[in-house]
């Protein structure tokens, strides 16, 4: 705070805190810590309302009676206390309907033991798909993010970044469409495998056209953080090991990916959650027939289902799987949270 109120002055800092806590709170933990209180509890029957409805019973039994000894009553008063009786029991009863129909809210870890064997299993499969798409990315784009940083001249590298941007002006959920057209079974790759006697490729129904689509959907989340600490990597420790009798691949395994681990970090990181977490193109592309991916069962618990407790528990899985990624990332990279901020 000194440091900021330094750089800043006082007015400018104060302002600046003040947005970081609105950010944090209000933007991050707020969110999940209400999604968290809302997987630990459901509304269910107040206790005793078994032996709540057995007593609405007998009093409406009771009241039965006494329409019947209305009818048979010869005299003033004795019509009169029937009908005191009567709007007494009515009373009582509307006050025991009452309660045993309002639910109350208990605390329970029972939202998640909803999960059953089919929701694990789109569970795992989306997490395991998750981690290829992740792999796939940082096989496509470390290449492309070396090449950039440090083989191609300042110019062409600037054309190259720009190349990558620009499709991304485009909504995305119109890029996923195009992909669709694209691997469909009249689409322009199948009709090139066709020239060449292959096919048609079912690559839509195989689910391979998800992971095209999610790795060119998030292709800048793994290039712009390798690419800025490639950036950085001195070219004369290339240039010793080369002349040191290093081959390429000792060169990338022993200098290049060390010096790119937080990069590394930041990329699989984000790739691993926005795959996760994706609704629309596992959709899309699958054009709704295979079987769904996990966001798609959150979805479907809060607005189809109406479980908005089940949702937040499935919601609160999610993310802690990915929690957990993360520091799985930083934990095998040796990378710290300061060194990924960078």
């Amino acid at each position: 705070m000194t440091r900021i109120r330094r750089s800043f002055g006082a007015p400018l800092a104060m302002l600046l805190v003040v947005l970081a806590g609105i950010w944090i709170l209000g933007l991050i933990a707020a969110p999940q810590a209400i999604m968290i209180e809302r997987s630990l509890w459901k509304m269910e029957r107040p206790a005793g309302a078994a032996e709540i409805s057995v007593e609405i019973d007998r009093l409406y039994n009771r009241l039965d009676v006494l329409a019947l000894d209305r009818a048979a009553a010869d005299g003033p008063g004795r019509l009169a206390a029937i009908d005191a009786e009567r709007a007494a029991l009515s009373a009582r009863i509307a006050k025991l309907e009452e309660q045993e129909s309002t639910p109350v809210r208990t605390w329970t870890l029972s939202n998640y033991a909803q999960m059953g064997r089919a929701h694990l299993w789109i569970f795992a499969k989306t997490i395991l798909a998750a981690l290829s798409v992740t792999a796939i990315a940082f096989a496509v784009c470390y290449p492309i993010a070396f090449a950039i940083a440090k083989l191609e001249p300042p110019r062409r590298a600037a054309l190259i970044m720009l190349a990558l941007v620009i499709p991304y002006a485009i909504n995305e959920l119109l890029r996923v469409f195009a992909w669709q057209m694209i691997l469909n079974y009249g689409g322009p790759l199948n009709a090139l495998l066709g020239l060449a006697g292959i096919g048609p490729v079912p690559f839509l129904e195989s689910g391979a056209g998800v992971f095209v689509a999610m790795v060119y959907a998030y292709i800048l989340f793994m290039v712009f953080p390798l690419y800025n600490v490639l950036e950085t990597l001195d070219m004369n420790q290339i240039e010793a090991a080369r002349d040191l009798g290093a081959k390429s691949w000792q060169i990338h395994r022993r200098i290049v990916l060390p010096h790119a681990r937080p990069g590394i970090a930041v990329g699989c990181i984000m790739t691993f959650m926005l795959s996760a977490g994706s609704y629309s193109v596992p959709y899309i592309m699958t054009r709704g027939t295979a079987p769904p991916w996990f966001a798609q069962l959150v979805y479907n618990r809060f607005f189809q289902a109406s479980e908005w407790n089940n949702g937040a528990a499935y919601a609160v899985s999610l993310l802690a799987v990915c929690t957990g990624f993360v520091f799985l990332m930083m934990r095998l990279l040796k990378v710290r949270l300061r060194d990924i901020a960078k």
